[in-house]
């Protein structure tokens, strides 16, 4: 098969440039075509482009600004190959990862699959954190890994491949964002395609670099869910839940705690020390095991605040949700 790798790009050229780096140092010895859409950024990366024509078979569109599914869509639009693997552009690319994804799809073809992520040593250590909190079998990220059966996985788009006959059957992803990896998992399902998670097919993917940042991202996540479960209320699952009801336990623990009920608040301060030591004796730093109590506060406050929110808004009150909520859209 012949891979084209979609990167939609938006104000990263840096970030860019380390991608590019990686993908020049392959090992997968058969051609591949590397396709970068930047999407309306006023910071552009085709100076950084100009610098691997000599080293990747490098295609280069820039666009006007209609988020990052779109860009995709373009990218896979205007695409060579037959399969398409997406990344985003802060990701760093391990040299044997197209070897290692042919291979399993010549085991068990599937028109869609999804990949895992790690943390680089070279990340810094709120970034190792942030991986933390968003991968650890004891966060939102093992919920909703372990929620999934692993031949039933929703690729999320900064790491996953799907097929040209399965792109031009769905139109590829919508409008909403973040959300749209989930979105067109589903709608793939619906179609008869099949997905599965590739999971030693991973990416160093850096996520946000601070707090602020982070928690934006998260509270996007919280959010999303709902207008999803709206969509496809067959697909709802009880855990996504979790995160709204961790933090309303916790408030009710610490009202609990005021009046001399502290047996709650234990609870929490025994899941905050596990997640402190997982993460350091993972991270050989303490550092980071305290940095990753920061960060799985952050991503469960994030997270539950916004699916409450668009849960009362698209569930409750029956609002639509590209009206309720129109940070999470792009227009077309």
């Amino acid at each position: 098969m012949y891979f084209s790798i979609i990167v939609p790009v938006y104000n990263r050229p840096d970030e860019t440039e380390e991608l590019l780096l990686s993908l020049s140092k392959m090992d997968y010895n058969k051609p591949f075509e590397v396709i970068i859409v930047e999407d309306g950024s006023s910071k552009k990366s085709d100076i950084i482009i100009e610098k691997y024509i000599d080293k990747l078979n490098i295609s280069y569109y820039y666009k006007t600004n209609s988020g990052p599914g779109d860009s995709r869509n373009y990218g896979m639009s205007v695409a060579k190959g037959d399969y398409f693997i997406i990344f985003d552009s802060d990701c760093i690319i391990p040299k044997n990862y197209l070897s290692i994804v042919e291979n399993e799809l010549e085991k068990k073809y599937v028109d869609c699959f999804g990949g895992s992520d790690s943390a680089h040593e070279n990340f810094s250590d709120i970034q190792k954190a942030i991986n933390f909190a968003m991968t650890s079998f004891i966060t939102t990220g093992g919920i909703r890994g372990g929620s999934e059966k692993v031949s039933k996985f929703q690729p999320r788009s900064f790491n996953m491949g799907i097929s040209k006959k399965a792109f031009l059957a769905s139109k590829g992803f919508g409008n909403i964002h973040p959300g749209e990896d989930p979105d067109l998992s589903i709608r793939l399902w619906k179609m008869g395609f099949e997905t599965r998670l590739i999971s030693n097919a991973f990416v160093y993917h850096k996520r946000r670099i601070d707090w602020n940042k982070f928690y934006i991202q998260v509270n996007k996540f919280g959010k999303a869910r709902p207008i999803l479960d709206s969509w496809y209320p067959e697909y709802s699952k009880i855990t996504f839940w979790f995160p709204s009801l961790f933090l309303i336990g916790f408030i009710i623990s610490l009202v609990l705690f005021a009046f001399q009920f502290s047996w709650f608040i234990y609870f929490y301060a025994l899941y905050f020390g596990i997640v402190f030591f997982l993460s350091t004796i993972k991270n050989k730093s303490i550092k980071i095991g305290i940095y990753s109590i920061v960060a799985v506060c952050i991503q469960f406050y994030g997270y539950g605040t916004g699916f409450l929110k668009s849960f009362t808004k698209v569930r409750l009150l029956n609002k639509n949700p590209e009206i309720a909520l129109p940070e999470m859209f792009f227009k077309k």
